[in-house]
């Protein structure tokens, strides 16, 4: 869904994203060109709100990976914090 721009309140399936440009193509936000030939809009990703994401088993892994990598890298948790204090 869209929240801000021209096309606000606008919903529609991401259909590709460009990450070089930093964009992404919205499935029913279409602009009509001169020779009446119909493009693509890009818009900004921070402009918009992703209801609901396409997870099959393989995504899931991969996020699953990536979580676990964020817990490794010397992260103190609470418990060992307190225990410092102890001494």
């Amino acid at each position: 869904m869209i929240v801000r721009g021209l096309y606000k309140n606008r919903e529609g399936k991401v259909i590709t994203c460009y990450r070089k440009k930093y964009c992404i193509y919205v499935d029913n936000v279409v602009r009509e060109k001169a020779t009446s030939a119909k493009v693509n809009v890009p818009i900004h990703p921070s402009n918009c709100v992703i209801m609901k994401l396409k997870l099959d088993k393989d995504r899931k892994a991969l996020l699953e990976r990536k979580d676990r990598s964020r817990e490794i890298k010397g992260k103190f948790t609470e418990e060992e914090v307190a225990m410092a204090d102890v001494d």
